[in-house]
């Protein structure tokens, strides 16, 4: 077993740790209709020239440049769809819609706001019209074999359709993660049941499971287990079957906390424990062949955090996904913060608007256990470990929370 990194370490390091760990899965083959949330394990491209033909961009008359200005004859009227049957000849004009095939003969469309059209017969045309005018050409967004994304893109509505646009019928995306995750404690009770003496709700699945989900992960929630050493190791025993293993609860160094020696006796190697930052420190990595096995603290506001900085960039790149994050964003400080000195704080915050910039406003009641404060955050700022304070107004990072 690897010697485990005992002191704890920096938040960067952590990342870096869990994701050279971290291999994308298997590609397999999608629907498009099926595609939104899946990354790309291939470049996507171009099935046809986007537009397939030369068409108009506005609803006009199809005409030759060079018969402008003057009065032409309506020889046809070509709507989305419905060709002209015949090429448009000299001194000739062509009623087109939006999306229309510009006619052979034609080279410029001019908008009907622009004429003066004489009983359906005729349209008086009195100014020049540049060739090429409101005619998209064909191959003008994409040509046919040309990369419309790239592997590792994420797919959402403008890539769909994007890659609808150009005849992609399905893709070649990595396989979704299959995630497990199990809560420990002899406390915790389902919501809705009584609460005995020294009993919590259990919280932390269903923080855990949203999260997961919304990175695009397929989701498994274990029942949570009692601090019993068999009832731990028939649970992880399971949820080691999955590509990421989730825990929360009982990774710390008390009696009752069983987490890292159940895993250690099923084969898994940690990397870490214990990270320099609050809340959160005593977070847990490490691998069963090709599990990726999470410890996440048991206070809500914790797991909620190391969740965000470890585990949703491990979910991304197990996806293939380019940038897996986390990916901190500008802003600044609406109220000093006093700093650390051995750990990073993720302090909870709300965004405002401060003209060009964001300015986050941490609220009030920033303990790991406060989870319906944390509700109320959108944002964790990222106030670096060191000496005194951080000013209101300074510069600082911070995580957006959907």
């Amino acid at each position: 077993m690897r010697e485990t990194v005992q002191e704890p370490i920096p938040i960067e390091q952590a990342r870096a740790l869990v994701l050279e760990r971290t291999r994308p899965l298997p590609a397999e083959r999608v629907p498009l209709a099926e595609a939104a949330g899946r990354v790309l394990a291939e470049d996507a491209r171009s099935a046809v020239d986007l537009p397939p033909f030369a068409s108009s961009a506005m609803d006009g008359f199809a005409l030759r440049a060079a018969d402008a200005p003057g009065t032409l004859p309506i020889v046809a009227r070509i709507a989305a769809g419905r060709p002209a049957t015949a090429a448009l000849r000299e001194g000739q004009a062509m009623e087109i819609s939006t999306g229309g095939v510009v006619p052979e003969g034609a080279d410029a469309v001019i908008p009907v706001e622009y004429v003066v059209e004489h009983d359906n017969e005729s349209v008086e045309i009195a100014s020049d019209v540049e060739p090429g005018a409101n005619v998209r050409p064909r191959g003008g967004d994409v040509s046919a074999g040309d990369l419309v994304a790239r592997a590792g893109t994420l797919v959402g509505p403008a890539q769909l359709g994007a890659l609808a646009a150009a005849g992609v019928a399905e893709l070649a995306c990595a396989r979704r993660p299959r995630a497990a995750v199990l809560t420990t404690g002899t406390e915790l009770r389902a919501p809705g049941e009584p609460l005995g003496p020294g009993e919590v709700y259990e919280a932390n699945s269903l923080i855990v499971a949203a999260q997961l989900a919304a990175a695009g992960a397929v989701v498994e929630r274990l029942a949570p287990v009692v601090d019993d050493e068999d009832a731990h190791r028939e649970a992880i025993a399971r949820g080691l079957e999955s590509d990421i293993l989730i825990t929360t609860g009982g990774v710390s160094v008390g009696p009752h906390d069983l987490v890292r020696r159940i895993e250690a006796e099923l084969g898994v190697e940690e990397v870490f424990w214990r990270i320099a930052v609050r809340p959160g420190k005593p977070v847990a990595f490490g691998l069963r062949r090709d599990t990726l096995v999470f410890g996440l603290p048991g206070n809500p506001v914790s797991s909620l955090v190391g969740f965000e900085l470890f585990v949703r960039p491990a979910v991304h790149a197990l996806q293939g996904l380019a940038e897996p994050g986390p990916n901190f964003l500008p802003g600044r400080l609406g109220r000093e913060q006093r700093r650390n000195p051995g750990r990073d704080n993720l302090v909870r915050a709300h965004m405002q608007s401060g003209g060009d910039e964001v300015v986050l406003e941490p609220l009030s009641g920033q303990d790991s256990h406060m989870i319906v404060r944390a509700a109320a955050a959108d944002a964790l700022v990222l106030v670096p470990r060191g000496e005194g304070v951080l000013e209101a107004g300074a510069p600082v990072r911070y995580l957006r929370l959907a």
